[in-house]
């Protein structure tokens, strides 16, 4: 006697949609996502969709219909709640748009709870398209199966995110000119914490006198070369998730 087959299978599209999800309820998707269900994965009545709604959790859905400029599916069974991803908060400066593009997808891979931009006196740009930021933050989670999505704040120029800093957030401060070791920083922190990265020309001599005048604030060294802005952001990051994050479990 055949086997029958897992459902939904592991294969079946994900996306992240804007509406509350629930047992039985029925939602129609259009534009783009309604054009990748139907012109790209080809889906038909009886396919299986897996949806997140970022508030409720992961959901197994069935298509109903699969139109031209509309796929309507009705949701079958909730199969994980939403993630308690780990308390860290990533601060990168903002950098050049394909390089800043690329921090933003590995943040969200790598389980970061928030993505604060943050504006210093040598970044490049000093702008972002938050729209566009958070296609790639849910496009992300979408393909590393994540059921919650990192918050994404709008950029905050550095003196104004350390005046409003929370006191019980311990804040990393990656220090071109030194500091503790990250791996050993990170062991003996304790309580929520984040982790501040500058550009590419790095933060200027008032800058890291501000930070390290700063309560919160801890520097740390990331080993003996200098790095990129995206690669120091997402090596500290994976180092942190290592040592105190979810890899472990």
């Amino acid at each position: 006697m055949a086997a029958t087959p897992a459902w939904p299978p592991r294969s079946a599209p994900r996306l992240f949609v804007e509406h509350e999800l629930g047992s039985g309820v029925r939602i129609s998707l259009e534009g783009s996502q309604a054009n990748y269900l139907a012109r790209v994965m080809r889906v038909t009545p009886g396919d299986a969709v897996i949806l997140c709604d970022d508030r409720t959790g992961e959901w197994a859905a069935r298509v109903i219909e699969a139109g031209k400029r509309a796929v309507v599916l009705e949701l079958v069974e909730r199969l994980r709640p939403r993630e308690q991803v780990p308390d860290f908060w990533l601060c990168p400066a903002l950098l050049k748009k394909d390089r800043f593009d690329q921090v933003l997808e590995k943040a969200t891979e790598l389980g970061v709870a928030r993505i604060q931009p943050v504006i210093t006196r040598r970044c490049i740009a000093d702008k972002l398209n938050l729209a566009r930021a958070r296609t790639i933050t849910s496009e992300a989670a979408e393909q590393c199966v994540r059921t919650a999505l990192p918050q994404l704040a709008e950029p905050a120029r550095l003196d104004t995110m350390l005046r409003n800093w929370p006191t019980d957030r311990t804040l990393f401060f990656a220090d071109e000119t030194g500091g503790v070791p990250a791996a050993v920083a990170y062991a003996a922190s304790q309580g929520p914490v984040a982790l501040l990265i500058g550009p590419e020309g790095g933060f200027d001599l008032a800058e890291r006198e501000m930070l390290r005048a700063h309560q919160q604030v801890k520097p740390i060294a990331l080993g003996p070369r200098i790095l990129r802005g995206e690669t120091a952001a997402i090596a500290a990051t994976a180092l942190w998730m290592g040592v105190q994050g979810d890899w472990s479990n």
